[in-house]
């Protein structure tokens, strides 16, 4: 499966943003998929997961209550959608798909896709 992320951008704290994921070349209903992201000089990290029917979701304490993780099977594309921005949310922000949400929260994945910069101005 390829998967490729868009929707990053350079936005005021306190505002919003919403990061899509699109995949093809895949089975992307039967997958579960999540985002990661990597900030300036630090190692990558969970943010949130999904299971294959949308069923289960888990998301990093980090953002917890500000992002929410979605996803479209009818249009194989996956959603992070992000409120309450602050600027330690910047950061470039990835997709990747995994066998159930236990795996993407251990970034035992089995895809990964190019990433979206998200920039949060103070």
């Amino acid at each position: 499966v390829q998967l490729q992320a868009y929707g990053g951008g350079l936005v005021q704290a306190g505002n919003s943003l919403t990061l899509s994921c699109a995949a093809s070349g895949g089975t992307f209903s039967t997958y579960a998929m999540g985002w990661f992201r990597q900030a300036p000089g630090k190692e990558r990290e969970f943010v949130a997961a999904i299971s294959w029917n949308g069923g289960n979701a888990h998301h990093a304490n980090s953002v917890k209550g500000r992002f929410n993780i979605s996803r479209d099977n009818a249009k194989n594309t996956l959603y992070l959608q992000m409120n309450s921005l602050k600027p330690e949310d910047t950061a470039v922000y990835y997709c990747a798909s995994g066998v159930g949400v236990r795996d993407i929260v251990r970034a035992d994945l089995f895809a990964w896709g190019q990433g979206t910069l998200v920039t949060v101005s103070s």
